[in-house]
């Protein structure tokens, strides 16, 4: 799609008046003093989400263990209520775990090697916890990882060819996990191409959705993955470790879950306490312990906004900002060392900009001086997450206008390049 953009104040002062989405801002906790570029990382509290959680206390404070009787399927309606955001079917979703939980429960249900078969293929960018999560469970099978993981390593550490994942497809392998955005770089993986070819082998494969659910539609009705997992503090704004996603296809309902839980045991027989575990044939029977309610409560605030506004009202306004993002940095910045690390296709970039500098980590510092909160990832990159739920195209313009005044005076040589914990 062809932008025309400015490179001046006003007309981005004028995009924000314009801008359909520009009242939902006022529904989000947004600090007057700060510019916030890390809701890829963890998204803001909203008045929605603080609503839902104080319902939940009020419901804990009046009803005590009588709660139970209202929440029992608490995770599945909230499964049912993140089901449009990947177009899947209620049924398909549960609120549950953790993400590294989930890939846990996931690949130990589903994976079953054989002799021939039994390689797990995954891609070298994706986030550390989903190949500990691998590693270990070919361990668990009495596999060695540098045998049993197939890795199929990016060309340019930035972006994954889908051709050579397909081409990587061979015999041995009997399961795939990629992520469907890079956190790094924030390319979008073709997950319909790259789901048929393994189908068309005989493989399974799953998704991380991590930095994608929120950001970017999806359509699990047409791709049909076999599995996927996602977190729900970045995009979804459900707060820090909050409850995590699964989704389990339905032709995998009949499978006994890896991992085995009371949670996971059907309705009917549940509280009669057996030391036989009966499946629950739909996600929630992935469920392994007793659900959190304080910490899913949040989700149900910020998934109202979500279903009320629709994925693709928050895609267009998100490919927008961040198009406009990439042109001032081209247009202001390429002089001073700082170039987009990210694909430029509306096709193929998630809801974040990747940009890149010699000195990302010091500038990020710098940028937080200037209360403007960025998130960096080695080694080079600085990522900018303009959501299209909270930020505004003058936020925006003033982000890259600081990022030059950092440069143009040496702000960032006052900081060391020493890591700390949280960077």
């Amino acid at each position: 799609m062809e932008r025309k953009f400015q490179t001046d104040r006003a007309s981005a002062q004028e995009m924000d008046k314009l801008d359909p989405l520009r009242k939902v801002r006022d529904r989000f906790y947004v600090q007057a003093d700060e510019i916030y570029m890390d809701g890829n990382s963890l998204g803001l509290a909203s008045k929605d989400a603080e609503e839902a959680l104080l319902r939940m206390m009020e419901t804990w404070k009046k009803e005590g263990i009588k709660l139970w009787d209202a929440l029992f399927h608490y995770a599945g309606k909230l499964g049912e209520m993140s089901a449009p955001l990947i177009n899947a079917n209620p049924d398909e979703v549960v609120i549950t775990g953790s993400t590294t939980i989930n890939i846990h429960q996931c690949i130990s249900t589903l994976y079953k090697p054989t002799k021939e078969r039994y390689k797990i293929l995954v891609d070298d960018l994706n986030f550390p916890t989903d190949r500990y999560a691998v590693d270990s469970q070919v361990r668990l099978h009495g596999y060695d990882p540098k045998d049993a993981v197939k890795v199929v390593k990016s060309s340019d550490g930035r972006l994954i060819d889908e051709a050579a994942v397909i081409e990587a497809m061979t015999d041995d392998v009997a399961m795939i996990l990629l992520p469907t955005v890079l956190y790094r770089s924030s390319q979008i993986v073709d997950m319909k191409r790259v789901t048929d070819a393994a189908h068309q082998r005989g493989i399974l494969i799953g998704w991380d959705l991590c930095h994608a659910i929120g950001a970017i539609p999806m359509d699990f009705k047409d791709i049909q993955p076999d599995f996927a997992v996602w977190c729900t503090y970045k995009y979804l704004s459900a707060g820090p470790g909050s409850i995590a996603g699964l989704y389990m296809n339905r032709k995998h309902f009949k499978e006994t879950p890896g991992l085995a839980g009371w949670w996971g045991n059907k309705d009917d027989t549940q509280f009669e306490l057996k030391h036989e575990f009966e499946h629950q044939h739909d996600a929630s029977g992935w469920q392994i312990g007793s659900p959190s309610f304080l910490a899913m409560a949040p989700l149900e605030g910020t998934l109202t906004i979500f279903n009320e506004i629709g994925m693709s009202k928050i895609r267009e306004k998100s490919l927008n900002i961040t198009a406009y993002l990439m042109y001032l940095i081209d247009e202001k910045l390429s002089q001073y060392g700082y170039t987009v690390g990210n694909p430029r296709e509306d096709s193929k970039r998630g809801g974040h900009v990747c940009l890149e500098h010699d000195e990302a980590y010091r500038i990020c510092k710098a940028l937080k001086e200037a209360n403007i909160i960025p998130d960096f990832r080695e080694p080079n990159v600085i990522r900018l997450a303009p959501i299209a739920l909270y930020n505004t195209y003058e936020e925006v313009y003033t982000l890259v206008e600081t990022l030059e005044n950092i440069i143009v005076n040496k702000k960032y040589e006052k900081f060391s390049n020493e890591r700390t914990l949280v960077v």
